[in-house]
């Protein structure tokens, strides 16, 4: 059976191919009895809109990317899934890039990968510099997520410092005092785990407690087995912390392990939250408290404001509404039972 056309629909519709384009480009200025009666033959038809064909008239391939350090960490691939459903509701296709934390790789994304491919870009970077985001003349409109690298740049993120804080304060309203931070880096910079570990420095300093630079353990990457090795290292060289703040899920599981080997019992001898609130966490034995983003919102919010600047950028934004945007999304703190025993899982803070 041959695909409907326009045409089809029209004839079915009694209405003319003119009248089926505007319904199908929700123009205004079509009374409701019309636009349901080319919605019902539309729908009687089976007929597709052809999504290619409408983005390329208006000069656009419908395609964007979201470029991320490494697709397999869990946090990265459940953001993407919200990022695909998000863009399918504006009618977008998302590629998929993996930059690996290469400074070369997020340039390329932040040139668009050199052609027309894309119509902008959300991007999570590890390596580029407020420099680099600076002389963007003919780059494709670009969303970061993650720490804001450049005032002058569109920034999608939770609050990491805020959240860090308010994770370091509970375990401190636990009693515990000896707490190391897995993944922190105790220095100044840009980044998401140096605005961790400022929050986590913050709670340490607002209760008295004196801080030491050596108790933020840096690790290579935030995997699981980092997170493993750091704990396991820290404690075979005489660290006798009483909990762990790891800087995210991925250091939070492996410091688990870790702790299990040394026959360290979490949360009796050593309370440990994480960050991210990916799926992993859920069925750990115990099951790990966390700071979990709001994912959704990140994507929703992302995707908005980058067709925005799409939008903007085809000549059909809105001239006032194009300072770049700095914009939070909320965050929450979940308990479970690697801090609160058994009793655990009950969301206390937004």
């Amino acid at each position: 059976m041959a695909r409907p056309r326009i045409k089809d629909v029209a004839r079915h519709a009694g209405v003319s191919e003119k009248t089926v384009s505007n319904v199908i480009n929700d123009y205004e200025h079509v009374s409701e009895r019309t636009r349901r009666a080319v919605q019902e033959a539309i729908e009687h038809l089976g007929y597709k809109v052809n999504l290619a064909g409408r983005h390329l008239r208006k000069g656009r391939t419908g395609i964007i990317a979201l470029v991320v350090p490494e697709l397999d960490v869990p946090y990265f691939a459940e953001l993407a899934r919200h990022v695909i459903r998000e863009a399918e509701a504006h009618s977008l296709t998302v590629l998929i890039h993996q930059t690996g934390g290469d400074r070369d790789h997020e340039l390329s994304a932040l040139a668009g990968f050199g052609s027309a491919f894309v119509d902008g870009v959300i991007l999570s970077p590890l390596a580029l510099t407020a420099d680099d985001l600076r002389d963007r003349a003919d780059a494709p409109p670009t969303v970061l997520l993650g720490e804001l690298l450049e005032e002058g740049a569109d920034h999608v993120a939770i609050d990491n410092e805020k959240a860090a804080r308010e994770a370091t304060e509970h375990l401190i309203g636990l009693g515990r005092r000896a707490i190391l931070a897995i993944g922190g880096r105790d220095d100044v910079g840009l980044g998401t785990a140096e605005a961790r570990t400022r929050g986590y420095r913050t709670a340490l300093e607002e209760a008295g407690i004196a801080h030491d630079p050596a108790a933020a353990i840096p690790v290579a990457s935030f995997r699981m087995p980092d997170g493993h090795e750091a704990v396991a290292r820290a404690l075979e060289t005489g660290a006798r912390p009483d909990a762990l703040l790891c800087l995210n899920d991925q250091l939070a599981l492996g410091a688990l392990r870790a702790l299990h080997e040394h026959g360290v019992r979490v949360p009796e001898d050593v309370a440990v939250i994480g960050f991210d609130d990916v799926e992993g966490g859920r069925f750990s034995v115990p099951t790990l408290s966390t700071v979990a983003p709001d994912k959704a919102a990140v994507a929703k919010v992302a995707v908005e404001l980058l067709q925005r600047r799409m939008d903007e950028a085809a000549g059909t934004g809105e001239a006032d509404d194009r300072a770049p945007r700095d914009l939070v999304v909320p965050h929450r703190l979940v308990l479970r039972e690697s801090t609160e025993g058994a009793a655990g899982n009950r969301p206390v803070r937004t």
